[in-house]
């Protein structure tokens, strides 16, 4: 046990996104170290604290990214300077526990997920979450199940673990805390299998502050949802517009009718604008729906063709048939060789 145990430690990178975390870096670094993982990666966002030298002090290996934001950090880190297979992500604050990095990477090593999330609703201590963040977090994990029909309970979380593959499959392009928001999207989008683990959650350590601005976040990981609602359910995302243009055309006609039966006096142009609103959110909403169908049956086309090629994806499927010829090219040449030698051996006999 032991050793499979140092084995697979030896397979994960832990990556620790930084930006001014000089406080909490040396504690989280020592935590995981301690916890048997070695390779530690911090990916700096330009910390202008002494968070980068702290960290390479504590034994992390320590990069600064090209970019800004956590979501590009991110992509930096697993793209270009993690080269395990296995990654668990955390941030440096403080405020998950290295305790846990073992249940969060036993999915992936027993193969029943290749992203795992950290539920830190499940065990969170007081004082971890504002009452406000508290809520924000309910109603986007709300309005996450709704938009893509997966409930992972706590899509916010930066507690995560998945696979380097896994992870290169996913088309992200968030820059700031959205990424959390974006990672599990692409999930339900991929169709990976997901675990969600709980964990602890604590309060942050006095005297570090958080990057995290709870109404200009929000209201980007809203429409991070929303936007990511075109390609997973386009119902959801063409039916919203539709609905929003629909009920303003509705009200700016009840405003008409009002002033006209009550005072009698007609708005032409308010009028032509409800008409316009009326069209335009009927409109939305068929193509809505047309454009929910056409995903639907992409999707089955998509199952159907996985499973007419043994459950490999598209891709593999095409490298291994790729590869089969080559082989087979290779072979035949083998063969036409042997023939020709053994023709020309005959004929000198």
């Amino acid at each position: 046990m032991i050793a499979r145990l140092m084995s697979d430690h030896d397979d994960v990178c832990v990556l620790l996104p930084t930006m001014n975390e000089a406080e909490t870096v040396a504690r989280v670094v020592a935590d995981f170290r301690d916890a048997g993982f070695e390779n530690v990666l911090v990916i700096d966002g330009g910390s202008t604290d002494e968070t980068r030298s702290i960290a390479r002090e504590a034994g992390a290996r320590v990069v600064e990214q090209s970019g800004r934001g956590k979501g590009q950090a991110v992509r930096e880190a697993v793209r270009h300077y993690v080269d395990a297979p296995y990654v668990l992500m955390a941030d440096a604050d403080a405020t998950y526990d290295a305790e846990d990095a073992a249940a969060m990477l036993d999915p992936l090593f027993d193969g029943e997920a290749d992203h795992v999330i950290g539920n830190r609703f499940a065990d969170m201590r007081p004082g971890a979450m504002t009452r406000l963040n508290r809520i924000g977090n309910r109603i986007i994990n709300l309005a996450f199940r709704a938009i893509h029909r997966e409930g992972y309970r706590d899509i916010l979380s930066g507690y995560r673990a998945f696979t380097r593959e896994s992870f290169l499959r996913l088309h992200l392009t968030a820059d700031g805390f959205g990424i959390e928001t974006e990672m599990a999207v692409e999930c339900v989008k991929n169709r990976l299998p997901v675990a969600v683990v709980p964990i602890t959650y604590r309060e942050r350590p006095g005297g570090s502050a958080t990057n995290l601005h709870p109404i200009r976040d929000g209201g980007v990981i809203f429409l991070e949802l929303y936007r990511k609602a075109k390609t997973n359910n386009p119902l959801f995302y063409f039916g919203g517009a539709g609905a929003m243009a629909t009920a303003v055309g509705a009200a700016m006609t009840a405003f008409v009718l009002y002033r006209y039966f009550a005072f009698g006096i007609s708005h032409e142009v308010i009028a032509v604008g409800a008409v316009g609103a009326t069209i335009l959110g009927i409109q939305l909403f068929v193509f809505g729906v047309l454009a929910d169908m056409i995903h639907s049956l992409h999707r089955e086309q998509m199952a159907r063709y996985e499973r007419t090629v043994g459950g490999e994806t598209p891709d593999r499927a095409s490298e291994r048939r790729e590869s089969d010829a080559v082989a087979g090219r290779e072979s035949g040449d083998d063969a036409t060789g042997s023939t020709r030698r053994g023709t020309a051996e005959e004929a000198r006999d």
